[in-house]
């Protein structure tokens, strides 16, 4: 059943407060282009180009970048089912689990997250907007982040929009590009000795992050639709966008690494105008227009993240000047760093994406679990935003199990910034994610199991609010 919205205007007036029935709209269809549009740009072609720089061939990347966004799919995925369910935003949702004070605390790591990646998009697409507009790099870096702003600050109509267009544009110019890079690959790669077990798990382990860290993001842009929508089409459209798309531009991004990973991993931009010269227009319009989705959804997530851990009921944050006023400070403190930052941009994604993940893996495993197999998606909206309510302030042994997760991970982290001790007997594999999954999963569960957690008695509660 298709609901209209209350307003037709296209400015969004709604913030972390629940969606009402007579407001919701969409399709499932348009999770596809929305996580579509976010994947196929510079930041995952850089992250593609990790598994030939850590010492993997190009059949061997290809293999570990499909396993890696496939598994690590499944889980940004079913966190989209929570939307049209719950209809509030990813973050809210986790009072339900952490408590209402409780919940800050995995709040700030994804705070931290949307940060480390504006600053991250906005180097690289920078460069390439200096290059393609010929302007200066401190424009570019202003113009990258104020285009996404406006867009976040309209609001999830225009989100959804914008990705749309993005999308058709990007297949447009990112199969150019597929095709010039596979005429650049070298008719016979290099051979070596066979990749160890460790390289190939750490690989799988870098895109299993990729996807994970978008797991706070997920049930923002589903929200919005009818509460009956099934929610087979919901996961199913949310894991294709997903990881159809990370899994091209990564594979792209290892294509040219094995053309060049030395070029590549110095400047991707300059590789990519440099290697297919008579296309460099085309490729560097290309990670530009590609840019727009992700820094829009990110400049968006970071205001809900942020109302979430500072309103009460959500009502009073709702306005649209609160959310231009706070994207915008926003902005122009990632547009500083952004002009401070460094240029070892491999380095940096690498030990970015590893450290959320080992943030993250815990949470969405609590997450999830308590939505499918606790609670089975029977929540008390209008709970969630009481301080003192059904889900009290602080969930104290959740948030314990949430650290003893990221404690168990910590052996088995394999980062330039930090080996732990058992990464030696594993022949340098990175198996923390799935070490602080299982943990967080069988923790968590037995918790529930033994307090004998409450689950309401009917869906009607859901809509309490």
């Amino acid at each position: 059943m298709e609901h209209n919205p209350a307003s037709g205007d296209a400015l969004e007036h709604r913030s972390i407060d629940y969606i009402p029935l007579d407001e919701r709209h969409g399709k499932p269809w348009h999770l596809f282009t929305i996580w579509f549009s976010s994947n196929v740009q510079i930041t995952g072609f850089v992250t593609g180009v990790l598994a030939v720089t850590i010492g993997l061939d190009l059949a061997w990347a290809i293999g570990t970048i499909l396993i890696g966004n496939l598994v690590g799919g499944l889980f940004m995925a079913y966190h989209s089912i929570q939307g049209p369910r719950l209809g509030v935003p990813q973050m809210i949702q986790s009072r339900a689990q952490f408590g209402f004070l409780g919940a800050l605390l995995p709040v700030v790591f994804v705070l931290l997250m949307y940060m480390g990646f504006q600053i991250e998009g906005g180097v690289i697409t920078g460069q390439a907007l200096a290059n393609w507009a010929h302007i200066s790099l401190t424009w570019s870096i202003v113009i990258q982040v104020a285009v996404p702003s406006v867009i976040a600050i309209v609001g999830y109509k225009l989100l959804h929009l914008s990705s749309r267009i993005v999308s058709v544009v990007s297949v447009l110019l990112f199969a150019v590009l597929t095709v010039a890079l596979a005429d650049h690959l070298p008719a016979s790669a290099p051979t070596g000795p066979a990749p160890t077990f460790g390289t190939v798990l750490l690989a799988i382990s870098i895109f299993v992050s990729w996807q994970l860290t978008w797991a706070p993001y997920v049930s923002d842009y589903s929200r919005y639709l009818p509460e009956d929508t099934p929610s087979r089409t919901t996961f199913l459209w949310t894991y294709l966008g997903s990881a159809v798309g990370a899994s091209w531009v990564m594979i792209l991004g290892a294509m040219a690494a094995t053309i060049s990973a030395e070029a590549v991993g110095a400047d991707a931009v300059g590789m990519l105008s440099n290697e297919v010269a008579g296309l460099s227009s085309v490729i560097l319009l290309a990670i530009v227009v590609g840019a727009v989705p992700a820094g829009a959804y990110g400049a968006y997530g970071m205001y809900l993240t942020a109302v979430s851990a500072i309103s009460v009921k959500g009502h009073g944050s709702s306005t649209a000047l609160v959310r231009t006023v706070f994207i915008v400070v926003a902005g122009v403190i990632a547009t500083a760093a952004t002009l401070l930052s460094s240029g070892h941009i491999l380095e940096t994604v690498q030990n970015i994406t590893l450290f959320l993940l080992y943030l993250l893996v815990p949470w969405t495993a609590i997450n999830l679990t308590d939505f499918y197999l606790v609670r089975r998606g029977h929540y008390n909206v209008g709970e969630l935003f009481k301080a003192r309510g059904e889900y009290g302030l602080v969930n104290w042994p959740a948030l314990v199990i949430y650290l003893v997760a990221i404690g168990a991970e910590i052996p088995f982290i394999n980062s330039s910034l930090y080996v732990g001790p058992f990464v030696k007997h594993l022949g340098g594999s990175d198996i923390s994610w799935i070490v602080g999954l299982v943990v967080a999963t069988a923790l968590y569960l037995g918790y529930t199991r033994v307090t004998a957690q409450r689950v309401p008695a009917t869906a009607e509660a859901l809509v309490d609010a």
